[in-house]
């Protein structure tokens, strides 16, 4: 397996390249018009670029292209069709994203986008091969079945990193914490012997965690360029491949711990726990009103956070944590070796828990919406008691001498 020093120069350039270039990026969005403009549907306040996923793109080739000169990857491209079929699915899935960021493509045609490209990494040789189910064992699937769970579990991913990119930051730190955290899972697991020296995944998670970092001092609140649907689908299709590659090919449990019994598919479901539950409320939130699933809507997590009085750093720093959290509880048992690392976690759980709801911002968004309904009330009772004494309430001209004159000789 590669060394920690190989994997650094290769996150290294991923970043310096998709910070460099989102530059021109930048530029060229303005240019041919990629800007998305404040609405009812977006938080942000002035007209911003998209399209920085281009740049995070041209981030993943250089770091392929750079991990693929070196040798001390050689493992993991010789005789690999894997690293190559990434790079195409990559390719495949930003421009599909592009062309949405660009003429907004209905929600079916984009599912479509996402299914070519995860037909191409389960071709090249990307996919769920094992699958552990508690208390039933390993079950080695058949190409149907691998085919058909990979496609789908590429599309819940992209889907759910693109539902989370809803501030300035948000989706780039979820993503660069779950990298880096599924990095050091799959890299121990390497370690131990229970994961080939050639497996593909922890340099796909090293790279999606350098585009990550070289997209996010640009989108740090007030966003100066979003990633758009390009970078959003990128890393969702980054993550789904880096998980299918490590958690769908490890049918041992390690270190004793309960929690790798349970299913090494449900680490990256843990990792990514944010985006995973906030995509589930979002299909149960439009289910129940019946419209359509691709229907945006201001009920996500993040959303909440901000009505309930949390700014928009402050929403982005909870669900940080939240990630964080649960990252930690994953990687607790791999490198102490015990499962007792529930009660402080779930402690810190319990404190973030108090202070999403009970932070001071809270209590004065509170004190501000009620200053806001009395105010309604005041005014709707104003406007009711105006209709109710005719129109000299509403500042109609008072009748002349002659017309009240006249109106007592009709009377």
């Amino acid at each position: 397996m590669p060394s920690i020093g190989a994997y650094a120069i290769v996150l290294a350039v991923v970043a310096v390249t998709t910070f460099v270039t989102l530059f021109g990026v930048r530029r060229l969005s303005f240019r041919i018009g990629a800007v998305v403009r404040p609405d009812a549907r977006h938080v942000h306040e002035r007209p911003t670029p998209t399209l920085g996923g281009v740049a995070m793109l041209l981030g993943v080739l250089a770091g392929m292209f750079t991990a693929w000169c070196m040798g001390s990857f050689d493992v993991v491209f010789n005789g690999s069709t894997e690293p190559l079929g990434l790079v195409l699915a990559a390719i495949v899935i930003a421009v599909v994203g592009v062309i949405d960021d660009l003429k907004e493509v209905s929600a079916p045609a984009k599912i479509a986008g996402i299914v070519v490209a995860a037909s191409v990494l389960v071709i090249s040789g990307i996919s769920i091969l094992v699958f552990r189910i508690p208390f039933a064992g390993v079950f080695v699937l058949s190409t149907d079945w691998s085919y058909l769970i990979s496609v789908v579990w590429v599309v819940g991913m992209a889907n759910a990193i693109n539902l989370i990119d809803g501030l300035d930051g948000l989706a780039g730190g979820i993503v660069a914490i779950a990298a880096a955290t599924f990095f050091l899972y799959a890299h121990e697991l390497g370690g131990e012997g229970l994961l080939a020296a050639g497996n593909v995944g922890p340099l796909v998670a090293i790279v999606a965690l350098g585009a990550c970092i070289g997209f996010l001092p640009h989108n740090i609140h007030p966003a100066k360029i979003f990633m758009g649907d390009v970078g959003a689908l990128l890393l969702g299709l980054l993550m789904a491949a880096s998980t299918m590659v490590v958690g769908g090919r490890t049918d041992r449990s390690y270190s004793g711990s309960s929690f790798f019994f349970f299913a090494p598919l449900l680490i990256p479901l843990v990792i990514l726990g944010v985006p995973v539950i906030d995509t589930l409320f979002a299909i149960i939130r439009r289910a129940r009103s019946r419209s359509g699933i691709s229907n945006a809507d201001k009920g996500h997590l993040h959303h909440r956070l901000m009505a309930l009085g949390h700014g928009h750093r402050r929403s982005v720093f909870i669900l940080w944590t939240w990630t964080a959290l649960l990252s930690g509880f994953v990687l607790w048992p791999i490198y102490s070796g015990s499962g007792d690392g529930i009660v402080p976690f779930g402690i810190a759980a319990i404190l973030l828990s108090l202070f999403t709801i009970l932070h001071p911002g809270v209590r004065l968004e509170r004190r501000r919406l009620a200053r806001d309904e009395a105010r309604d009330s005041r005014r709707k009772a104003g406007l009711d008691a105006s209709e109710a004494t005719g129109p000299l309430a509403f500042g109609a001209p008072a009748p002349t001498p002659d017309e009240a004159k006249g109106k007592v000789a009709e009377n």
